[in-house]
């Protein structure tokens, strides 16, 4: 596997951890906070993960607001991406995940085969951008609700990386 290129946007340090608790379970990964990196850095990488947290109502970070409009601008042809994202499914659960679902519809027509999909089973919310049927874009976490639960989704969500990515 090539290395992976780990791109986030994190206001409290929960999906700067996250992005740090990948590159420990993929062992060759590169994190990068979007708050000081351009989106062009993503041209540089086979394999991106791109992780935001969600805010106010359905929002994406605000450092990802920037670096998500700039994606439109970087050639991505050929380049495996997955997508994490962090919500409150109690707060926000008509809005669970949706900063994920902002990045996902960025990424639509850019040549890029998405992967990490995951069911949505074992969720409580009642709507998100982010699910399409019974699957999330990509791998939805709860810090506030089901922080319990992550250490598992991430090993899991990592074994199925490791078999899409380059």
């Amino acid at each position: 596997m090539e290395k992976v290129g780990i791109f986030f946007g994190s206001s409290t340090g929960n999906t700067e951890n996250i992005a740090n608790q990948l590159k420990g379970l993929l062992g060759t990964a590169e994190v990068f906070n979007v708050a000081d990196t351009k989106p062009e850095k993503m041209a540089e990488f086979t394999n991106i993960i791109l992780g935001t947290s969600t805010w106010g109502v359905g929002d994406l970070q605000d450092d990802m607001i920037e670096f998500a409009e700039g994606i439109a601008g970087v050639d991505l042809k050929g380049k495996v991406v997955a997508l994490y994202g962090l919500g409150d499914q109690s707060g926000y659960g008509d809005t669970y995940c949706d900063g994920m679902g902002e990045l996902y519809q960025k990424l639509q027509g850019k040549g890029c085969k998405i992967v990490g999909f995951v069911s949505t089973e074992g969720y409580d919310f009642s709507a998100s951008k982010a699910a399409e049927g019974s699957e999330f874009v990509g791998l939805a976490l709860d810090q506030m609700n089901q922080d319990d639960k992550t250490e598992e989704r991430l090993n899991a969500w990592v074994a199925e990386l490791k078999k899409q990515f380059a």
